[in-house]
């Protein structure tokens, strides 16, 4: 995988060692046709975390605890987002509750998977129960990397309703200039944080951070007005996606359940509620487990289709995209967050 000048990686293929064999044609999530995508219709659900503490800690409902404790009950391994050292966004591989746990916070950067595919083969083929987390994309692509392998019994797969795919050039640069604000590292980071209420309006109003040179928690709103706002970090392909429907390349899907308050107001809490699709029996059955830990209800996926465009068409960028990305290059970052009203 290789950057691009917006910072974006793309497969890049040694036509030295190519043999012509197509096999990555094959595999490809976006040539494949269907996409590997379901083509059954999904039930919906409102669910919410029983436990309090869980809901404070999640950016949703908590259904990604709830799902993932039911596979490292079972000795199984949980792939998911988190952070390095250097805050760099990346998938990694969790066998232990604590390190599940740096998971549950939305993190709006395109991750780096790695060999991370790698990996969860070999738990599978070890025997271990597996739970993979990620976008629609990158869902369809690990399905297009394990075929039709007897391994893929034990594996469960979960995507996010996503949004769009932050730039990881961006990323970097923002914590870079965060840094020189504050006069030293960032030594934390929290999206999407539950120190102000759940609901959609605060969705996009809370990035705290804090850094080595005091103890002050600061809250900053720049980057969101990149991605929510004028969405001209977004990877250029989330403007056509192919995932922007309710048929899945996974066995359930999870999301911010926005406008429960209107739909069903009982099931409203300021600690936050979860949508759940499940797309396939495996989908459903686990789920079902999960019922000792989290309540739930299934729901008319109109309500969903109403609040959430993601579920039926893809991001719209703006005219200015284009500009936007030639002052970055020409004026860099420090330009863009000086003039963002420009775009």
């Amino acid at each position: 995988m290789e950057a691009d000048e917006e910072g974006f990686l793309y497969p890049l293929i040694n036509q030295d060692l190519c043999r012509d064999c197509n096999e990555c044609l094959e595999v490809c999530p976006i040539l494949k046709e269907g996409h590997f995508k379901e083509e059954i219709k999904p039930d919906f659900y409102v669910a919410k975390h029983k436990d309090k503490d869980v809901l404070k800690k999640s950016t949703s409902g908590g259904a990604f605890t709830a799902l993932s404790d039911l596979i490292l009950d079972q000795g199984g391994g949980v792939y998911g987002v988190d952070f390095d050292n250097n805050f760099k966004v990346m998938h990694k591989r969790a066998d232990t509750y604590e390190g599940r746990n740096r998971m549950r916070i939305s993190k709006y950067v395109q991750s780096d998977l790695g060999s991370i595919f790698k990996e969860l083969y070999k738990d599978l083929e070890d025997g271990r129960k597996v739970l993979f987390t990620g976008t629609p994309c990158q869902t369809a692509g690990l399905r297009g990397y394990l075929g039709g392998s007897p391994y893929i019994k034990n594996l469960y797969i979960c995507d996010l309703i996503c949004y769009g795919i932050p730039s990881p050039k961006v990323w970097e640069n923002y914590k870079t200039l965060l840094e020189k604000e504050q006069g030293g590292a960032l030594t934390d980071i929290q999206f999407r944080s539950k120190k102000v209420d759940w609901n959609r309006d605060n969705s996009n109003r809370s990035f705290f951070f804090q850094t080595s040179s005091n103890d002050e928690i600061h809250n900053d709103e720049r980057y969101y007005k990149l991605f929510f706002g004028i969405k001209t970090i977004m990877r250029p392909a989330c403007e056509h996606c192919r995932f922007t429907d309710i048929y899945r390349a996974s066995d359930i899907t999870i999301a911010d359940y926005w406008g429960i308050e209107k739909y069903a107001p009982e099931w409203m809490d300021k600690l936050g509620v979860s949508v759940i699709l499940t797309n396939t029996a495996k989908g459903a059955k686990l789920l079902y487990a999960a019922k000792e830990t989290m309540d739930y209800d299934k729901r008319p996926a109109s309500e969903s289709l109403n609040e959430q465009d993601r579920l039926s068409k893809p991001v719209l960028f703006p005219d200015t995209r284009d500009q936007f990305w030639e002052d970055y290059k020409n004026k860099g970052f420090e330009y863009i967050i000086n003039n963002m009203d420009k775009y």
